[in-house]
C-alpha cells in the first residue's frame, strides 16, 4: 500500500511539472489516503502485537 502511495505521489508530482493540474490534484488526493490508509493499518498491528490479542495460549 505504501508502495501504491509513493506512485500516486510521483505521478502527482510530474503531473504538475506538465501542467495537468486536475489530475495532480486527484492522484494527491488518492496518494493521501492511501498514506493514511497504510500509517492506521500498521498503527493497529502494531498495538495488536503488543497486546498479544490472538495470541495461542
Amino acid at each position: 500500500m505504501l508502495k501504491w502511495a509513493i506512485i500516486f505521489a510521483i505521478v502527482s508530482v510530474i503531473a504538475g511539472v506538465l501542467g495537468f493540474t486536475g489530475i495532480s490534484a486527484g492522484t494527491a488526493s488518492v496518494a493521501k489516503l492511501l498514506f493514511f490508509l497504510f500509517v492506521a493499518i500498521t498503527v493497529i498491528l502494531i498495538v495488536v502485537a503488543l497486546t498479544g490479542v490472538g495470541a495461542v495460549a
